[in-house]
């Protein structure tokens, strides 16, 4: 089995054609979330990979850029209309 990290990915792109090149490339690995702000479970052969692409899609001058592991002990708290993935078995297709 492989072992995959939760993480938030968060950003903030200034550019609209940039931004909408982020949203796209992300949305291919997401889980959840919203708007900038993406759920997504890799591993970290996967994470590299994202991170990659990442960089060469925003502009470091000018974008801003959070990934942040989530500590799989602790239990997710939605608030509102907020839900969490809950499939333990899943494919990146």
């Amino acid at each position: 089995m492989t072992n995959r990290t939760l993480y938030l990915i968060a950003y903030d792109v200034c550019n609209p054609g940039r931004l909408h090149k982020v949203c796209r490339h992300l949305t291919g690995f997401k889980v959840g979330g919203q708007k900038s702000v993406f759920e997504i479970w890799a591993t970290p052969a996967e994470l590299k990979h994202i991170r990659t692409d990442l960089e060469t899609l925003t502009e470091a001058s000018e974008d801003r850029l959070h990934i942040l592991a989530l500590d799989p002990r602790m239990k997710p708290r939605c608030l509102g209309r907020a839900s969490t993935f809950t499939s333990r078995h899943f494919a990146i297709v």
